[in-house]
Order: structure tokens, then C-alpha cells, then sequence
């Protein structure tokens, strides 16, 4: 079989697992799929491992009828692209050179909108489908599940408003048909030059909702905040860490004598800080989602417009705010830790301040010597029941 037949190789590698989340061809491995956060390699169609020709075979063969694709990579050395198998899945695809050759990740979309209650997301985040103006980010890092919140939260503005949705995303991602809102979606490369142009086009197209794929730079962010100001309703993304390191990540995008500007912009503009974590359960099927939310309220407002000091920090607002719909990282993970949902060992791995966490569970004694003997879930009668009620959904 020619290896310029990429759909059957592709096909095969998807029957590995439900499960998959990305394609991996890289020099010097076999094709891997990565599951549940872990890579795999697979063998499809007798291959061995990759060699610079087949990787660049590869590549070409995904930005065949791209041509801007192509001039983006030959340039700058990547490139962001879409792909679909017909009636079979949609990828999100970056092609990047390294070392000299050619490497592909293939982010597989799923076909199906998901929902906040498919994708165990707390309940409070369909509040910000009936927000009529603002800015909401999602945050976290790549692979922690930001497009696909992202989605859902849409879905749920398209089925219960009447509104002209705009995105603007590199790749689109998840395909959106018209249900009671009528959505456009843009794409970068191919509807449009950039993210910047595509944002001053919108604000002429009268959306009330606007999805920016990503705030990747100082213009983007200046649009998108603006709009946010003039009355739309503004959703992106940035990859940071959490919700703190998102205000701080904005606000060092201006120059330091602006500072207490955009400060202010920033508390009166903002309405939510999503920031999403992806846990291995401690079934090992699958994985949870960790949800930090920020939300706008007069003590956040005053953090982000004065700065957060000692006693006064957005965490602390965040801790303290659960009946405002606010969660924080660590308050989740314990909440998983102390239920079963997650091991100790990864809920560890993944919280913000692993000491503060350890010492926060009860019988943290039996806890550590647990962990020290390599164990993975800890067991439920070392640890106490937690009264928290965070509506963290299986």
C-alpha cells in the first residue's frame, strides 16, 4: 500500500481505543496513539518506525488543496491545519519541524457537541450562557480539555438564546449547526488573514457572542477587551495555569505605566476565569476534570483592579467564595481524593501546593506512609469523609 494512502493508516490507529486523543508520527518512533494521557505506539499496515521521508510524506499529504498551510509551515517551521476522515472523525492538526524533520500531532474532535454534564463539569457554568456581555476564559494547558468547554458552553447559548454567534478559531474545531442562535464560524488560513483582522471584522457582523479560539498576543487581547466592553458577549482561551497566573498573564501583555488601566479594564470587564485540569480516575478509565472557577464579584473585582496582596488574594477569594459558584483547585482535588475519584498519588501530582493538600486530609500520617510504599488509590477508611459539596459530576 502507497504510504501517500494516509485515511487507512489513520483508521487503523483510531480502533487502538474509544479513547484516543491524539495521533503522534514522529522520526524515529512508531505512529502512536496517545489514551488517557499516556502514548501508545501502534503498527499499522506492517509500518516500523517513522523515517524523515515518511514523516514528510505525511505531512504533505494533510495539507494537500492547503497551499496556505504549506507557505505557513515552509515560513515558520509549523502549522495549524484541519482534517477529516469522512463520516468518521475531525482533527485538529499541527505539523512542526524539528531537529530538521517533520513531526505531526493529530488532536482527534469528536463528532458530537459534548455537554457540560457530559464532560462532569460543575452545574454553575451554564450560568454563563445567560451572560449578555463580558469576558470568559477558559485556561490550562494543551490537552486539558479548554475547546471542548468551550463547545459545550456555546451549544448551550445555541439552544437557548436567540443570537448571531461569530467564532473565530485556528482550526475550527467543533462543527456548530444552526439550532435557535445561528452560528458562523471562521478559520484562520482559510476565512480569514489573522485572529486581530477577523476580530474587527466581527464587531461590524452585529454577533452578540464571539469565541476567539485563542488571546495569543497584545492585539488580539486589546480587541477582544474591547469588545467585552462594548456589550458583547466575549469567550477565549489562554494557556496558563490558573485562574491568578490568567490575570497576571494579561496584564504583562501591557506596559508597565498601564498598568493601573488595565487593571481597572480588566475587574469591570471580566466575568469568569475557567481553569481546567485533566486527573486520571483511580479506575484508570478515563479522566475527570479538576475545575478551578473565578468569578466576577465585588472582592474579585477589588483584587484584580488593586492587586492581590497578603489576606487578599484571588485563591482566598476563590476558597471563600463557594456560594458564589467559585471552586479552587486544591478544594476540588481534595474533594476527588477524599470521594475515591482520584489517587492520592495523582491528585498530589496535579494540585497547586501538594504540601498544603497533604496536610489538609485527615489522617495525612497513613496518607504519606500509603504514598511512600508506592501505593495508587488510597483506601477510603484512611481518610475522612469530606463534607465539601462541590458539584463535581462523574
Amino acid at each position: 500500500m502507497s504510504f501517500f494512502d494516509l485515511p487507512p493508516i489513520i483508521e487503523r490507529m483510531l480502533l487502538v481505543s474509544e479513547k484516543i486523543s491524539d495521533l503522534n508520527f514522529s522520526v524515529g518512533q512508531l505512529p502512536q496513539v496517545e489514551v488517557n494521557g499516556k502514548l501508545t505506539p501502534v503498527q499499522p499496515l506492517g509500518m516500523q518506525k517513522l523515517t524523515p521521508y515518511q514523516t514528510e510524506i505525511i505531512a504533505m499529504a494533510l495539507m494537500q488543496g492547503n497551499p496556505d498551510a504549506a507557505e505557513r509551515l515552509a515560513n515558520t517551521g509549523t502549522a495549524d491545519l484541519s482534517y477529516s476522515l469522512p463520516s468518521r472523525a475531525r482533527f485538529r492538526v499541527n505539523i512542526f519541524q524539528q531537529r530538521g524533520v517533520y513531526s505531526i500531532v493529530m488532536r482527534v474532535i469528536p463528532t458530537d457537541i459534548p455537554t457540560i454534564k457530559s464532560l462532569g463539569l460543575p452545574d454553575q457554568l451554564a450560568e454563563i450562557a445567560e451572560l449578555r456581555n463580558g469576558l470568559v476564559l477558559m485556561t490550562g494547558p494543551t490537552g486539558s480539555g479548554k475547546s471542548s468547554t468551550q463547545a459545550a458552553i456555546i451549544d448551550l447559548i445555541n439552544e437557548k438564546k436567540h443570537y448571531h454567534v461569530v467564532t473565530i478559531e485556528d482550526p475550527i474545531e467543533y462543527l456548530h449547526s444552526h439550532k435557535s442562535s445561528t452560528i458562523n464560524q471562521r478559520e484562520v488560513g482559510h476565512d480569514t488573514r489573522d485572529f486581530p483582522s477577523a476580530l474587527r471584522a466581527t464587531l461590524r457582523q452585529a454577533p452578540k457572542v464571539i469565541l476567539i479560539g485563542e488571546m495569543r498576543d497584545f492585539e488580539t487581547t486589546e480587541i477582544a477587551l474591547e469588545a467585552a466592553e462594548t456589550g458583547h458577549l466575549v469567550l477565549s482561551t489562554l494557556h496558563t495555569i490558573d485562574a491568578s497566573k490568567t490575570v497576571d498573564r494579561i496584564i504583562g501583555l501591557y506596559p508597565k505605566n498601564e498598568e493601573a488601566v488595565i487593571r481597572t479594564r480588566l475587574a469591570q470587564t471580566f466575568r469568569y476565569i475557567i481553569s481546567q485540569r485533566l486527573i486520571p480516575r483511580a479506575d484508570r478509565r478515563g479522566r475527570i476534570a479538576a475545575v478551578e472557577i473565578l468569578r466576577s464579584s465585588p472582592r474579585t473585582r477589588e483584587y484584580v483592579e488593586a492587586g492581590e496582596a497578603d489576606g487578599k488574594s484571588l485563591l482566598d477569594a476563590m476558597r471563600d467564595g463557594k456560594l458564589d459558584g467559585m471552586q479552587d483547585f486544591d478544594t476540588v482535588i481534595k474533594y476527588m481524593i477524599e470521594t475515591g475519584r482520584v489517587s492520592l498519588e495523582d491528585g498530589l501530582a496535579f494540585a497547586t501546593n501538594q504540601n498544603n493538600l497533604l496536610l489538609s486530609l485527615k489522617g495525612v500520617t497513613a496518607a504519606e506512609e500509603f504514598l511512600q510504599k508506592g501505593g495508587g488509590a488510597i483506601p477510603l477508611n484512611a481518610i475522612s469523609e469530606s463534607g465539601s459539596m462541590l458539584n463535581m459530576i462523574d
